[in-house]
Formats: C-alpha cells, structure tokens, sequence
C-alpha cells in the first residue's frame, strides 16, 4: 500500500471526513465555490496574458491591468486552497492517490511561481519602457503561464475521470 492510499485511508476514518461526506450537500457547494474562484482566477490570468502577450488590449496599460487584475487572483487562491482542502478530507481517495490531482498541484505551484515573477517583473519596469527583449520575455512568461491555467483546469476536471 503507498503511502499516499494510507494518508488517504486515515484521512478517511477522521470525523471530519466523515461528517463531510455524509451531508450530501457539502460536496457539491464547495466544487461551485471552488469553480467560481476558478473563473476569477482564469479572467484575471487570461486578461493580463492575453495583453502582455500583446494580443490584446494593446492602448491599455498593462502596469494598470496588472494593478486591477491580480488582486483579483491573490484574493481567489486561498478560496481555491480552502475548498481544496475540504474536497481531500470528503473525498481523500479520490484526490490523493489521482495522478491528475498530483499534476495539478504541480503547475498550480509554477503557475503562482510565475506569476509572482511576473508581478516583480512588471513592477520593476513600465511595459512601454522594456526592451524588445524584456517584451519577448513577458510574452513568452504569459503564454506559459496561460497554458499551465489551462491545463490545471484540465487536471482539475479530469480528477473526476481517472
């Protein structure tokens, strides 16, 4: 037996888990809230990604974006981490021995990782003012930071599947 399906196991035999999974509703509430903080995570990354990656938004500044959309982010992810955190203790065989789960967490840690970066990045210079080479940079930090969004959500939804 691994030791993720022991941790899964004890988790399991906890009153936690136990009162979490026997109250039909509990579950279902928390994926809702789980799945509106993604949509707010995923308009905000996909607003400020798509226009450094000069896609769109070109006459907006990005400093201003950036400004207006990533609180948005920051404040959505400990609602993501805390609904998490129930769904496991609920249902800890199904998120912790899933390959899918372990994927997510994987590129949600790069994809905060590189926002923060992103974030310094755009705080230490004004986006009009970069050289074309610290433009292709953030183009390329945006683009890679959209596809890791994308595919967690793919992770995410395919937990369910596997």
């Amino acid at each position: 037996m691994s030791v993720m399906q022991r941790l899964s196991d004890a988790i399991a035999q906890t009153d936690g888990s136990n009162a979490i999974a026997s109250a039909e509703w509990v579950i279902p509430t928390v994926q809702s809230i789980h799945i509106l903080a993604i949509a707010i995570v995923m308009s905000a990354t996909v607003m400020l990604n798509l226009r450094l990656a000069g896609l769109i938004g070109r006459d907006t500044s990005v400093r201003e974006l950036a400004r207006s959309s990533l609180p948005w982010l920051w404040w959505s992810l400990p609602v993501l981490l805390a609904t998490g955190v129930v769904m496991i203790i609920g249902e800890p065989a199904r998120e912790l021995t899933n390959a899918y789960f372990w994927s997510k967490m994987a590129m949600v840690l790069l994809a905060v990782v590189l926002t923060i970066l992103l974030q310094r990045f755009l705080d230490d210079c004004p986006y009009r003012e970069m050289s074309p080479a610290k433009r292709r940079v953030s183009r390329a930090i945006s683009l890679v930071s959209l596809a890791l969004w994308l595919a967690i959500i793919f992770c995410g939804r395919w937990i369910a599947y596997s």
